[in-house]
């Protein structure tokens, strides 16, 4: 008897690979309602201590244009009372769910899929987001966004205050966004891609049960 009863064999092998991407993406970031997608490509894990020569450690890269801070910078001393804390956390496995976060949350907005953001965002950013999304659809606006590339994703700031952890992410992207008016005018927006640098603040308490980082504060230009 087939247990799978008239349920097609190709079916189950997409939903078996599904429930396998929506378990990677949780390990990278945390556990989130709702958030769903597939994961970034891998990213080597970063060593325990960089090599240290004349005394200074080196900066570690996690691949072209993703950097961690220097182990013996005020960032890399927060990143590792961090790790003191919360043994899961790694510096690594961080900046590539902030990466896969950001072009989630940028698209997302674009979309304006609150369901989607509510879990990746603070209270206070959801609101400026949720009323930007509800300006837009007032005025019979649409956007929509194309992030063509992430070309850097680098730890800038890390800090920790008690067990509450915020580490700033600066991205330097090229993406193509546009607004377009109910007539299919466009009233915001470029033709074409042009670069976007963004610094992210993300948080999240280190003994709390929900391990998800969540965007605390955005600036761009």
């Amino acid at each position: 008897m087939n247990p799978a009863g008239n349920i097609p064999v190709d079916l189950l092998v997409l939903a078996m690979v599904a429930g396998f991407l929506v378990l990677r993406l949780r390990s990278i970031l945390g556990r989130r309602t709702g958030f769903e997608g597939a994961p970034p490509a891998a990213i080597p894990r970063a060593a325990s201590a960089a090599p240290v020569i004349d005394g200074r450690a080196e900066p570690v890269s996690v691949g072209p244009g993703r950097k961690l801070p220097d182990p013996l910078n005020p960032a890399g001393r927060a990143m590792a009372a961090m790790q003191a804390i919360d043994r899961r956390f790694d510096p690594a496995q961080f900046l590539a769910g902030a990466e896969a976060a950001f072009k989630m949350i940028v698209t997302a907005f674009a979309a304006g899929d609150r369901g989607r953001l509510r879990p990746l965002l603070t209270e206070s950013v959801f609101a400026s987001f949720d009323m930007a999304i509800g300006a837009r659809e007032a005025a019979g606006d649409t956007q929509t966004t194309d992030i063509r590339s992430v070309d850097e994703a680098v730890i800038e700031q890390a800090d920790l205050t008690g067990n509450h952890a915020s580490i700033v992410v600066r991205f330097v992207s090229q993406q193509l966004n546009q607004t377009k008016a109910k007539d299919g005018s466009l009233v915001g927006g470029v033709e074409s891609p042009a670069e976007h640098v963004d610094v992210w603040t993300f948080e999240r308490d280190l003994t709390g049960s929900n391990l998800a980082w969540r965007l605390a504060a955005a600036t761009n230009s």
